[in-house]
C-alpha cells in the first residue's frame, strides 16, 4: 500500500546559539525531506533517525530530535515522502555537508529489516558515531529556502549477512535532490514482459543518465544506475512503476525482469529486455510504458 504523507517530524531542537529571526537579511532557511527507491523480498525497511547535523559557514549545527523517529523507507516510495526537517531559519552562505544521524547497533533491531515474517538488525557500520554523511556542499541564499530531498536507494544499500552475522548491513547509497529541479517518472508495463522466459521473481525498471546510455547492473562500477525501482501490481490489476524526485534533465530507462538476480555486492549478467529515452521536466511526471 501506498500511504501519502502529511506527517511532520516535528520537536526538533536547534542546538545553536545566536539563531538568526526569520527576517534577518543575512539568514535563509533549509528544509530536508526523505523518500526510497524500493528493494524486493522485504516487508519492512526501517531506520531510527535521531537528528540531523549539518557544516555551515564557520558553525556546525545539530538538530536532535527529543525522541528517536522510527521510519519504515518502504512507505516512501515513487513520488511519496516525508519531512525530516520543516523549514528552519539558518545562516545564508555556503554548507559543506549533511549528517543523519541513526541508531543501528549490531545485534540490536533499533533499524531493523522483515523478510518472509522474520525481523534482523540493520546495522550501519559506525553509524551510531558518523550516521549517514552526504558530502556535497550546497548554497542557503540570504532569505531563500534550500528544500532537498534524500533518497535512500535500498536496492544497491542493503547487503545479506557475512561471515555468520545475523545482521543485515546497510551501506546507504544516498541520492540528494534539490526540490525545485525534480520531476517524476512512471508508467505500464507489458504482463508478457514479465513472464517471458529466464524472468525472476521481481521486475525493475533502471535509470541512468542520458539518452541511449549503456545500461549495466548495480555493481559500483560504471555505467551505474542513478536509481532503480521494481514493478508492482496495481489497484486495476496492471502492472506499473514510478520513480519519484528526479533532477530535470535527459535519462534513459531500462526494464529487465530480472532484477531479483541483481546482487550490489557482485558483478551480475542482466537482460535488459527493453530501453526507452525519457525526458524529466521540473514539477512535471513523464509517463513511459514498456
Amino acid at each position: 500500500m501506498k500511504f501519502k504523507h502529511g506527517l511532520v517530524l516535528a520537536s526538533v531542537l536547534l542546538a545553536l546559539a545566536g539563531c538568526k529571526s526569520d527576517d534577518d537579511p543575512e539568514s535563509g532557511k533549509l528544509a530536508l525531506a526523505i523518500t526510497d527507491a524500493p528493494v524486493d523480498g522485504a516487508e519492512a525497511v526501517v531506520v531510527e533517525f535521531t537528528g540531523i547535523e549539518v557544516q555551515g559557514p564557520g558553525e556546525r549545527l545539530n538538530f536532535d530530535f527529543d525522541t528517536p523517529k522510527t521510519i519504515d523507507l518502504l512507505q516512501l516510495t515513487g513520488d511519496e515522502s516525508l519531512e525530516l526537517l520543516p523549514e528552519t531559519t539558518v545562516n545564508a552562505g555556503q554548507y559543506q555537508w549533511i549528517r543523519l544521524k541513526v541508531n543501528a547497533n549490531q545485534g540490536v533491531t533499533d533499524s531493523y529489516i522483515d523478510i518472509d515474517g522474520a525481523r534482523y538488525s540493520l546495522y550501519v557500520p559506525s553509524g551510531a558515531q558518523t550516521g549517514l554523511k552526504l558530502n556535497r556542499p550546497f548554497t542557503v541564499a540570504a532569505g531563500g529556502i534550500t528544500d532537498f530531498t534524500i533518497d535512500f536507494d535500498l536496492r544497491k544499500s542493503v547487503h545479506e549477512p557475512q561471515n555468520g552475522s545475523g545482521d543485515y548491513f546497510l551501506r546507504p547509497t544516498l541520492r540528494i535532490v534539490d526540490n525545485l529541479e525534480v520531476g517524476h517518472i512512471n508508467g505500464l508495463v507489458d504482463e508478457n514482459l514479465l513472464n517471458a522466459e529466464g524472468c525472476s521473481e521481481t521486475s525493475g525498471v533502471y535509470l541512468f543518465a542520458g539518452y541511449d546510455a549503456e545500461t549495466d547492473d548495480i555493481d559500483a562500477n560504471e555505467p551505474e544506475p542513478i536509481t532503480t525501482t521494481t514493478v508492482e501490481m496495481n489497484t486495476d490489476g496492471l502492472y506499473e512503476y514510478e520513480i519519484g524526485f528526479v533532477q530535470a534533465g535527459d535519462y534513459t530507462l531500462a526494464f529487465t525482469c530480472e532484477a531479483a538476480n541483481d546482487n550490489p555486492e557482485t558483478d551480475d549478467t542482466i537482460n535488459f529486455s527493453v530501453t526507452q529515452n525519457v525526458t524529466v521536466t521540473v514539477d512535471e511526471t513523464a509517463t513511459v510504458d514498456f
